[in-house]
């Protein structure tokens, strides 16, 4: 039996770990890279605008070591580029963090192939793509007591049906959350563990709209009676990443303060 003597702030230390956090300049990405960063993690965050990704590792290096990899992954050629820059910078990947994404909300009757097929490619496609060209760098050091991390970002809308027509972003966050089971059964034998966290309403961009618009009402329908925070996000991100998740494979954890159990 495997039974290691160990100290509670090592288990769940991610310190001298190197991560990579996409969408990591706002938001969710935003409250994770920062997570990281502060405890001790060297951070690369990734983001469409260059100089917003700049200026957001600018400003988490004075917490502590983090730097900007702009791409865009909407494309294989930007995920290339990340890929090929990451590699020229690191030998091996301890974190990766599938969080860059996108919403499209129009009617049924109204809503577009062309919003359809985006909210697809950037929500699924892309997190299969990149995870697929990272491999070599995840598995350099993992194995399967020390298994490098990939946690994908999903949604309560991916288990529970909004009252917002957002119908393609809910079938990609659902599809995401089996991906993440699929991925899991098939890679950990490499040493690599995938999990999805299925955020609830937190401030960001992408929610802007639906709090300004309904905050009371998303409230009232928390069993806790708020939205997340970011030290919500913050301490369920640690947890997956640090020796304290490395026996924790395919699942899919609602961030929400359980108000998906009253939806649908």
């Amino acid at each position: 039996m495997n039974n290691p003597s160990f100290k509670v702030n090592d288990l769940f230390s991610v310190k001298g770990k190197v991560a990579l956090v996409t969408g990591g300049s706002r938001g969710i990405g935003l409250m994770i890279a920062q997570a990281y960063v502060e405890n001790g993690a060297k951070v690369y965050i990734s983001s469409r605008k260059a100089e917003v990704c700049q200026d957001i590792a600018k400003a988490l290096s004075e917490l502590g070591e983090c730097i900007a990899i702009p791409a865009d992954l909407a494309t294989s050629q930007g995920q290339e580029a990340l890929v090929n820059t990451l590699q020229q910078k690191e030998e091996s990947l301890d974190i990766l963090i599938n969080n860059a994404g996108a919403a499209w909300g129009a009617s049924f009757d109204d809503y577009p192939e062309e919003g359809y097929d985006k909210i697809m490619d950037i929500n699924v496609k892309a997190i299969f793509m990149l995870t697929q060209k990272l491999m070599l760098l995840l598995e350099k050091n993992a194995n399967t007591l020390n298994p490098a991390r990939v946690i994908n970002i999903g949604s309560i809308d991916g288990i529970s049906v909004s009252d917002l027509d957002n119908f393609a972003y809910g079938a990609s966050k659902a599809a995401v959350h089996h991906l993440t089971r699929v991925l899991a059964v098939k890679l950990a034998h490499r040493g690599i563990t995938f999990n999805a966290i299925a955020p609830g309403p937190f401030e960001s961009k992408m929610t802007e709209w639906m709090l300004g618009k309904m905050k009371d009402k998303i409230e009232a329908s928390c069993p806790l009676a708020r939205i997340g925070y970011p030290e919500d996000m913050a301490g369920l991100a640690l947890f997956l990443a640090s020796p304290a998740g490395a026996y924790v494979n395919g699942a899919v954890i609602p961030l929400d303060g359980g108000i998906h159990l009253g939806r649908g």
